[in-house]
């Protein structure tokens, strides 16, 4: 009776308890503890819309094993997260076709007439060209790093982004390739040189969604997660 009470109660520990490493678009337990939530189930469109809009698009996006896919030539259009966020760190796995870009964006408002945000530019790297159009740039204002460990397109890359007060970090495969302070001269310069320079607001900080782009390129994202942050 020893040895089957031992293993009965082995049994339940292990079923009771999620694992280290989680499964596709699911959080560990510590992840949950530490605060993050899932922006994509891996199963349905909850909690995103189109752009000024109350529903998805109904074409030009699919859920593909696991992945939420941008179709290439589906002219499905942005979407943006229903939640709006200010101080943030925002993770998600992507994966790009070849000569493919994409772009996830956030400080996004409805209140302008375009989709606009500070955008963590995607591309492949086969395809980059000017450093502020290069995959972790703040897309057409700030440069990241140039020996970013960008993996090729078909592969997956795990990107991050941080709000935290008014300093932003992007981050490319563990490594950070970007920092910038919102509202800073830096800023301020990068922006009045770029084709935002009289987009009111543009470079300071706004709560606002976040967004995936439709650049009708194919593009893949999963493992999409977020945790609000406490401005120290």
């Amino acid at each position: 009776m020893a040895a089957i009470f031992t293993v009965t109660c082995a049994l339940t520990l292990t079923a009771a308890e999620k694992p280290a490493v989680a499964k596709p678009n699911e959080l560990t337990s510590a992840e949950e503890a530490a605060g993050w939530k899932l922006l994509f189930d891996g199963k349905t469109t909850k909690g995103w819309h189109s752009f000024q809009k109350q529903t998805f698009p109904d074409h030009g996006w699919v859920i593909e094993a696991d992945w939420l896919k941008c179709i290439a030539g589906g002219h499905g259009g942005d979407i943006i997260s229903d939640a709006e966020f200010t101080d943030f760190e925002l993770t998600w796995d992507w994966r790009l076709a070849p000569k493919a870009n994409n772009g996830v964006k956030y400080f996004v408002t409805e209140s302008r007439d375009r989709a606009l945000g500070h955008e963590y530019q995607m591309v492949d790297g086969a395809e980059e060209g000017d450093p502020i159009h290069s995959t972790a740039s703040f897309y057409a204002v700030l440069p990241p790093k140039p020996d970013k460990p960008l993996k090729p397109a078909g592969e997956i890359n795990h990107s991050r982004v941080i709000v935290r007060g008014n300093h932003v970090e992007h981050w490319l495969n563990g490594a950070k390739v970007l920092e910038y302070e919102l509202g800073s001269d830096e800023v301020k310069a990068a922006v009045a040189k770029s084709k935002f320079k009289n987009v009111a607001g543009f470079g300071t900080k706004i709560k606002g969604h976040i967004l995936l782009t439709y650049h009708n390129d194919e593009c893949l994202f999963r493992n999409i997660k977020i945790r609000e942050r406490v401005t120290q």
